[in-house]
This record gives structure tokens, sequence and C-alpha cells, in this order.
């Protein structure tokens, strides 16, 4: 029988009273290992309490604080930055504007004939004893005026328009290319493509049909029949511009431009249309007289692009017959020449067939230069 300190099931070895009495007190039977229980420690147990990770640990309180409605959010603002985004844009007030349909030309030719015979001199002569006396001198003489923002439109966009319209002016009335019927490449360049076939047509086939004369685009002469004396064209007038629509500004020019004239080198009459109007004095300058009135659109797009459309053009020039055909070119009437009896015709307005015959209206005296020793 096993005394009380051994084992359940007997002394090791089967050696009486274990044989080791030292160890008795450490010797575990099954029973009580089978029974203990057993635990691992990880690896930063075993490592001690005072060892420092070498990453630190990432904390999850984010998740564990209502991350996923933080997140939510976070998405919704972004999708409401993107939507006002977009909405500015559709709403910014210098968005590119709908398209609108370029309106044509519309242009009235008035000859103006003289009383009596024209006055000749030499061209400073002339201008001296004229009206255009204080006038200035080719480009100078187009000003621009005081300029102020309107309401759709800045201060420098509003130059930018008087500045095209200007252009436009030179171009077509002082350029002496355009003036003696050469190139009419720089003032077409100017014109807004909606207009170009319109243009075209009109100086390819000019008619006094109100809309297709080529007068009503620029100011050029016959240079078979006319020369400048002067190329220092006398210019004043006036520019202004109003804003037509949020869209678009309206730029209005009235201006006189007077230019001297002679019949060319080789001598021929300088006649008009025909008409037996005289000779004229051989060596001696007249002065012609212009008077256009202008109505230009310039929009967004026109103004980036320098062009702009002439909507209305209203010009009246002397001395010239009232036979003459100025939808074509101006055949002035030169020094010593008369209308003779070629005079504006009275117009009844009961009277039926053509309703609208060409107009023509009579050069007031003042407006002809009286020198002090004209060649006679």
């Amino acid at each position: 029988m096993s005394g009380p300190g051994d084992p359940p099931e007997g002394t090791p070895n089967g050696a009486p009273g274990g044989g080791e009495d030292e160890y008795r007190s450490v010797v575990f039977d099954e029973s009580f290992v089978r029974a203990a229980r057993l635990q691992e420690f990880s690896a930063d147990e075993r490592l001690g309490e005072h060892h420092a990770p070498a990453v630190k640990a990432r904390h999850r309180s984010f998740l564990r604080a209502g991350g996923p409605r933080q997140a939510i959010l976070l998405v919704v603002l972004i999708v409401l930055a993107f939507g006002t985004a977009v909405y500015m844009g559709v709403r910014h007030p210098y968005r590119t504007p709908d398209s609108v349909r370029v309106q044509p030309m519309r242009s009235a030719v008035v000859p103006l004939a003289p009383g009596g015979a024209v006055p000749g001199a030499k061209p400073d002569d002339l201008f001296a004893h004229s009206p255009a006396a204080d006038f200035r001198l080719g480009a100078a003489g187009v000003n621009l005026p005081a300029v102020t923002r309107t309401a759709h439109f800045s201060g420098g966009q509003v130059v930018s328009a008087l500045t095209i319209a200007k252009d436009y002016l030179v171009r077509s009335s002082l350029d002496p290319a355009t003036l003696t019927g050469g190139s009419q490449r720089p003032v077409r360049l100017l014109i807004d493509t909606g207009q170009l076939d319109q243009f075209d047509r009109s100086l390819a086939h000019p008619d006094d049909d109100g809309g297709s004369a080529a007068t009503g685009w620029l100011v050029r002469f016959d240079p078979r029949q006319t020369q400048l004396a002067d190329r220092n064209v006398r210019v004043n007038g006036t520019l202004s511009a109003a804003e037509l629509s949020p869209d678009a500004l309206d730029v209005t020019a009235d201006y006189t431009f007077v230019y001297a004239v002679r019949p060319p080198a080789g001598g021929q009459r300088g006649d008009t249309a025909g008409q037996d109007v005289g000779k004229a004095t051989p060596g001696a300058a007249s002065l012609f007289t212009v008077r256009r009135e202008l109505h230009f659109r310039l929009d967004r797009e026109d103004l980036n692009a320098h062009r702009l459309e002439v909507l209305q053009s209203n010009l009246q020039a002397g001395p010239l017959a009232c036979s003459s055909k100025p939808a074509d070119t101006l055949r002035p009437l030169l020094a010593g020449q008369r209308a003779g009896n070629d005079r504006p015709a009275g117009t009844d307005p009961y009277a039926q067939g053509r309703t609208s015959p060409s107009l023509c209206g009579e050069l007031a005296a003042t407006s002809q230069p009286s020198p002090s020793h004209p060649i006679r």
C-alpha cells in the first residue's frame, strides 16, 4: 500500500518509498498536470512591459467613434462643392451668349449737287478757306471719347469696341489704297463673318437698293476720273458707345471727311455718268466732302476677334451730279464743273410706281471753299 506522499499509481520505477525524497515535493502526478491551465504568452509579453514597439500601433478610434458617419459627411461636402462649381459656371455673367443671327447692313447714299461751278485752287488754299480749316488730319481726327463702364461691360471692353470702330473708319475712309479702288482686304478683315457674303456681293455687283451699295461699306473714287490731290484728309466728328443688350454694344460714328481731289494725270474729262458737266479746270484741285453716319454692333465674340457688324450706313457726299450712281464709286464734280440741269427732283407721294426713288440733295454754298485767288 502506498504511503500518503506517493502518487496514486505508486512510486516511479517501482521503487519503494520513491528513492529520492528531495524531489518528492515537486513531482506532480498526471491528474494534476492534466488539470493544469496552459497559457502561452505573446511575443510582446515575453519581451516585457518596458519594451517600445518599433511601429506605433494604428488607433481604431475613428471607426469606433462614428467613422462611417464622418466619411459619408465628407462625400456629401464634395458633392455639394462640385454642384456649386457647376451652377456658378452656368450662371456666370460673362458666359458665352447664345448665337444671335447677324443682321444685314442697310445703307443710304445721297449725292449732293452744287448750286454753281465747283471752286478750284491749290489744296492748302482750299482747306484754309473752307469749314474744314480747323479739322484734324487723318486718323488723328478720329478720337475716342471719355469711357465709362456699362451694366454688363467693363471700361476696357467699351474702349475695345470704340477702337475697333475707329480702325474701321480709318481703313474704310482714309486708307489711300481703299480710296483709289485698290485692295479692300483691310476693311474686309474688320467685318463680322456673318456679313462677309453681303460685303463681297456689294463690291462685285453694287446696287442702289438699300443693302448692296459698295459705298455703304467704304469710300472709294473711280481712279479713271479722280485722283487725290492731297493725302492728308481733313476729319471731324464723334464716336459714342452704349449697351445694346447684356451681350452686345452699339457704337455710333458721325464723321465728316474732306478730300482734295483733281483730274487724273492722263487728263480724262472727269464727267459723271456720261452727263455733260463741263471740263475740269487743268491743274486745279477741288474739295469733296463726305459725311458718314454709321451704327455698329459688337458682341463679346466680336470684341475678342477685333471685328464688328455694320448695321446702318448713311452717306451724304458732294459735289456730285444727281444722275451719278454713287452705289459703286464716287465720281466728284471737279474744279470748274457744274451740275447743270441735273438738279434734285421733287417726289410726289400720290404717284403710283416706285416708292423709293434715288435721293439727291443740294450742297449748301457755305460748305464750299471761297479761296481769295481761285484758279480760272
